[in-house]
């Protein structure tokens, strides 16, 4: 497995003296915590000093090499903190440094690849994810372990049931990757989290097709983020129902699991219900696959079968339009009841016109160009699972001039140009971060890295060099420029978290999480804090973080959230990276 350069920031040198041994432990340091470029923005937060502070910043022989003073002081909208702002872009040459001011000090790097080891963590992390099969030693180190989950005696569900297969029927569904930090797998998320992922790819080809993320598929002629993506596809295939084409929503055990290895789970594990919102999902992200996977030698038969799953799926839907995954109402009339993650949609426009932008791609049928015509949407939201629409607009942006493409991108501007008004007055000099509505369940995936993605797009769609800055800025809040001082990714930076809300990182033995997880991250409505014991250092919008394994509101960590910090920092790291190949 490759190692993760965890000792970059960290006991690297000696900083340069003006913390002395009465600091003020209200003076804080906030900065990224991987690193900057060396030819882009390098923005230091600082508390607990005034405008008029001395700083300086040495190198590692102890030379100051600047004295950078404050360009601008703001005000936290909820805990009224005072923060100011210090810019050190002038600092181009790769090395390590040390920024410090009276009462507190902070270790950075510059460098022309800093973003590459988590970024290939962050893929690596999916590999870590994998049911059905050994994780072996040679790909995963220490995190190796024994099949878990095989799911090869799964049991229809009664919600499920068909004349086909009747409740308490068994079917075998194996591969895929366990979901967040419980043990099922879901359509909705997988299917969001690979077409996101997909998305990425098309728009870096290049540097996908010679990363190396030693995976057991490694020596293979597909690049290695296809080849994730299939252990997950392959396993979506086996979802369906062959006798109509309807995709039942979840594989799942009735009740969560404890924290518990894989190979210590007992329940009996069911596929339930069949969704129109599943149903639209796996329909458009097997269509996307298909096209992205087209001449593939390492797997002949999968276009041929995904186009015809997706074009059946994609029928079913249409055909079931009312079919929403209901669980509450589905456990007043089935039993087992279940009580694991719902993934409830009640509205499924933006999964179908996800579908059929996907299907007109793949096919060119008349049909799904009409249907995504008739469906699409308004304006430009922030893609999530329970918000697919922001796919089809990728696709459309991605696929070539045409009216549909001119209106997703007028959209797309609308909505980056937002983002970034209020950068220059903002706390932490990001686009993300200063709103209440920024933060809650998995805001640092689905309002942080996300967006960022999105900007990202923008920059290479519509005005080259004018929204890439501001996608950097949101991985700097992301990792260590914020409130807290958290580098949210496991296995990073000088402060990370170590507990995750993840059962196979809390029952492995290991001391150390997986590395490359992105937490959910600060979230004031604590909902897993009903007794007031997990310890939450604050209520207020951004301080709302625990590092606690309990803390499934702050701490917990997901495919979908993971597939948004792929997307960010690999394509962050496709543009800077200088090389690739591990």
């Amino acid at each position: 497995m490759m190692r993760i350069r965890q000792t970059i920031l960290i006991g690297l040198f000696a900083c340069g003296g003006l913390l002395s041994a009465q600091a003020k432990p209200t003076v804080e340091i906030r900065l990224n915590q991987v690193g900057y470029y060396p030819d882009e923005e390098k923005v230091v937060v600082f508390e607990g000093i005034n405008a008029k502070a001395k700083i300086t910043v040495t190198d590692e022989q102890g030379n100051v090499v600047l004295q950078p003073k404050v360009t601008r002081q703001t005000v936290s909208p909820w805990s009224k903190k005072k923060r100011f702002i210090v810019d050190v872009s002038e600092l181009k040459t790769p090395g390590r440094y040390c920024i410090a001011t009276k009462g507190a000090e902070k270790q950075f790097t510059i460098g022309k690849d800093v973003y590459h080891d988590i970024s290939l963590a962050s893929l690596k992390f999916f590999y870590l994810m994998r049911t059905g099969v050994p994780i072996e030693k040679e790909y995963a180190g220490e995190y190796a372990r024994p099949v878990g989950h095989a799911d090869t005696h799964v049991l229809i569900h009664p919600s499920a049931a068909s004349q086909g297969r009747p409740a308490g029927s068994v079917i075998s569904s194996p591969l895929g990757w366990y979901d967040a930090g419980d043990y099922n797998k879901y359509v909705v998320n997988s299917s969001f989290s690979i077409g996101l992922m997909l998305a990425v790819y098309e728009q870096n080809k290049d540097y996908f097709n010679r990363l190396v993320a030693n995976i057991p598929e490694s020596k293979n002629a597909t690049p290695d983020i296809l080849d994730e993506m299939m252990f997950n596809l392959r396993w979506l295939l086996t979802m369906q129902d062959p006798g109509d084409g309807g995709v039942y929503h979840k594989l799942t055990t009735p009740n969560f699991e404890g924290f518990v290895k894989p190979t210590d789970c007992k329940q009996p594990r069911y596929v339930v219900a069949k969704s129109v919102t599943a149903s639209f999902d796996f329909a458009a992200v097997l269509a996307q696959a298909a096209r992205l996977m087209k001449g593939n030698r390492d797997y002949v038969e999968f276009c041929y079968q995904a186009t015809e799953a997706a074009k059946s799926a994609y029928q079913w839907a249409l055909n079931h339009p009312q079919a929403y995954y209901r669980q509450g109402e589905m456990n007043k009339q089935f039993q087992p009841s279940v009580n694991t993650g719902e993934y409830g949609d009640r509205f499924a426009n933006d999964e179908r016109f996800w579908a059929a932008t996907e299907l007109y791609r793949l096919t060119g049928e008349n049909a799904y160009l009409q249907d995504a015509i008739q469906m699409k949407p308004t304006k430009f939201t922030t893609p999530t699972w329970g918000n697919v629409a922001s796919l089809g607009a990728f696709s459309w942006i991605a696929a070539g001039d045409s009216d549909m493409r001119k209106q997703m991108l007028q959209q797309l501007k609308e909505y980056s140009d937002n983002l970034v008004a209020n950068v220059s007055t903002s706390s932490f000099q990001s686009p993300y971060g200063d709103k209440k509505e920024d933060f809650g369940w998995g805001c640092l995936a689905e309002n942080c890295c996300v967006a960022g993605v999105a900007l990202l797009f923008a920059d290479r769609y519509i005005a080259p060099n004018r929204y890439r800055i501001h996608a950097l800025q949101n991985a700097d809040y992301l990792l260590g420029r914020n409130s807290t001082g958290y580098c949210y990714v496991t296995g990073f930076g000088d402060k990370s978290p170590m507990h995750p809300h993840h059962r196979i990182s809390a029952s492995d033995g290991i001391e150390k999480p997986f590395p490359g997880m992105l937490v959910g991250g600060p979230n004031p409505m604590q909902q897993d804090n009903a007794s007031g014991d997990l310890g939450y250092p604050s209520s207020l919008p951004d301080e709302s973080y625990v590092d606690d394994e309990r803390s499934y509101a702050s701490n917990e960590i997901a495919i979908n959230w993971n597939a948004s910090l792929v997307g960010l920092l690999c394509w962050i790291d496709a543009l800077k990276s200088q090389s690739v190949v591990k």
